[in-house]
């Protein structure tokens, strides 16, 4: 990675409505705010989230996890039960916006590989695609990050005219590991990028809020489809 300044938000535990919208609002908003920002968050209650492009019906059959939200990238379901959750945004003239969905998936899980290597966690990139059936971690994707042969981490994006977003989810292998340090790790993986803390203004915010009365609130939206 190439030096430069990123944003980094810890945001802490949120409701399904509240996370989503935060991560579109930071999209919406990355124009404005002229950096990459990586944001570390949590999930107040058990909860799943599925891909925009997936139907509720299925959804809703496939996981017994409750409340259900649609993110505003594709990808299969995630449970929300003890994930870690991250999301990185990046503006339309930073290089990582122009290189394809598979590339900047690839780049993502190599430096959550190389995080986990740091802490001592040692993980493989898949080099093949199994059938998930819908559900992120029921198989894996090409350049999913595995643990012994098992899907850990994986992705889902979405690119505009404001910008990139993707949101991931680590599930944890079972070891004793602290979050803090992977999140740590992370940033300590990123080669030369100075971190400056994120604090979201008004701006950000009240859009966020709005995103959540008029979208993810919404049963309407959650069964769009």
């Amino acid at each position: 990675m190439n030096a430069s300044e990123w944003f980094l938000l810890q945001s802490g535990r949120g409701n399904t409505a509240f996370n989503m919208a935060l991560d579109e609002a930071l999209l919406e908003n990355v124009i404005r705010l002229r950096q990459p920002v990586l944001r570390f968050y949590g999930w107040t209650d058990p909860a799943a989230s599925f891909g925009y492009f997936q139907k509720y019906r299925e959804v809703s059959r496939a996981t017994l996890l409750r409340p259900l939200v649609r993110r505003p990238t594709a990808g299969g379901i995630v449970p929300h039960d003890a994930d870690w959750t991250y999301s990185l945004v990046f503006p339309t003239d930073h290089p990582w916006y122009s290189v394809t969905a598979i590339n900047s998936y690839r780049q993502v899980h190599e430096w959550i590989q190389a995080a986990f290597a740091k802490i001592n966690v040692s993980t493989e990139l898949a080099s093949d695609r199994r059938d998930p059936a819908g559900q992120c971690f029921a198989g894996h994707e090409l350049f999913d990050v595995l643990w012994h042969g098992k899907k850990i981490a994986g992705a889902a994006q979405r690119r505009t005219r404001a910008g990139l977003l993707i949101q991931g989810s680590i599930q944890p292998p079972p070891m004793s590991i602290n979050r803090a340090d992977w999140e740590s790790a992370m940033c300590q993986s990123a080669g030369s990028i100075a971190w400056r803390e994120l604090t979201p203004d008004a701006d950000l915010l009240a859009r966020a809020e709005a995103l959540v009365r008029e979208k993810y609130s919404r049963p309407s939206y959650q069964q769009k489809r």
